[in-house]
């Protein structure tokens, strides 16, 4: 959703391209690695005051590293590249640290809530690029892309400083809405063939 929104947030773009340039736009993105391994720290440590603040970084930086690529005019397949997968290892880093963070059962154990939040998360990451791979064309959109998994997320550690049963609630959320978005994009996918 936030990402099918680009053009109103091109006043942000414009501005923090230019400010962030005094480094590559790659290495930005191998910078969120580490903000992602802190994230996972600080979860893992119960401490949901920095886990958040990492994990915004960690967002933060997903927005830097497309800016300085476009302020720069390096935008192009190889930096794309490298930022998927990036994306995909700091969301699979994050989730680890979900899982030995001791979070409360709502429902379910939180590692099978936490496990069926980051296979939705991944398969919507998947149908985009499947379709890409079979079709040489791009689909995307639904409920929640990766700005809006962060977003929540970033929110959710926040609140688990006040008490972990609000982390769970997000995650739970999160979990059916990925899902809910991979579908979508299955069908986008099977639709646009």
């Amino acid at each position: 959703m936030l990402a099918g929104k680009r053009e109103k947030f091109a006043f942000l773009e414009k501005a923090i391209g230019p400010a962030f340039s005094f480094l590559p736009a790659n290495v930005w993105t191998l910078i969120s690695i580490i903000f992602s391994i802190g994230t996972a720290y600080f979860l893992v440590m119960q401490q949901f005051l920095y886990a958040g603040t990492a994990l915004f970084i960690t967002g933060v930086l997903d927005m830097v590293d497309g800016a300085v690529a476009r302020a720069t005019k390096k935008a192009g397949p190889k930096g794309a590249y490298l930022d998927t997968v990036v994306d995909r290892y700091a969301e699979g880093i994050i989730a680890f640290g979900l899982l030995l963070s001791g979070l409360p059962l709502i429902s379910l154990p939180a590692y099978q809530w936490i496990f069926i939040y980051f296979f939705g998360a991944s398969m919507t990451t998947y149908a985009k690029a499947a379709f890409a791979e079979k079709t040489g064309r791009s689909i995307g959109g639904g409920l929640v892309e990766r700005p809006e998994r962060l977003v929540a997320l970033a929110a959710g550690t926040f609140l688990a400083a006040i008490n972990p049963e609000y982390l769970m609630y997000i995650i739970i959320i999160l979990a059916v809405l990925a899902n809910v978005t991979a579908v979508q994009r299955i069908m986008a996918g099977l639709k646009n063939v």
